[in-house]
Formats: structure tokens, C-alpha cells, sequence
């Protein structure tokens, strides 16, 4: 079940968006914990998942983080799809192609 709070999100799949797939690759970036997830920009979690897979995820990857973060940070849970044309315009901004 999905946290309805930033403090109930025990492990990543208890955050909104976050499914076992996502959760897998953030573990095999060394991110276990919603709290770790909290401490990073999700821009630099986006471009190591592309790093340690060997290829740049899909964007939406990052807009999810971005909700995820936004949780965190928030308490407000959001779809991921919101954060698209912000994600949009950070990804143009860093010129990450």
C-alpha cells in the first residue's frame, strides 16, 4: 500500500509512482531507502540509473522521480505526468540528450 505520508514510506515501493521495477534500478544505484532518495536531485539520480544501466532511461523516469521527490519533500502525492513539462525543460536546460 502506498504512503499516504512522507513518514510512512518505509521502503521505495511505498512512495507514489514508484513501482518494483523503478524500485529495483534505484537499488542497484545503492538507493534503498525513500530518505535516501530524499537527499538526492532526482536530475542526478536520473543520470546515474543511465550511467549504471549503460543507457539513458526514458524521461518519464525522471518526471516520476521528480513526483517522488516532490512527496518527499511535500507530503503532496502527485502523478508523475504533472512534473512533465518541468522535467522537459530541466532536461533542456542541463542538455542531457
Amino acid at each position: 500500500m502506498k504512503a499516504k505520508r512522507p513518514d510512512q514510506a518505509v521502503k521505495l515501493e511505498d512512495l507514489p509512482n514508484i513501482g518494483k521495477s523503478i524500485a529495483a534500478d534505484l537499488r542497484a544505484i545503492g538507493i534503498e531507502r525513500p530518505q535516501q532518495l530524499a537527499e538526492q536531485e532526482p536530475l542526478s539520480v536520473y543520470l546515474q540509473l543511465g550511467g549504471a544501466m549503460g543507457e539513458r532511461h526514458d524521461p518519464c523516469v525522471l518526471y516520476t522521480l521528480m513526483a517522488a521527490r516532490h512527496f518527499l519533500d511535500s507530503g503532496e502525492a502527485r502523478p508523475w505526468w504533472v512534473f512533465t513539462d518541468a522535467g522537459r525543460k530541466l532536461l533542456q536546460r542541463e542538455h542531457v540528450k
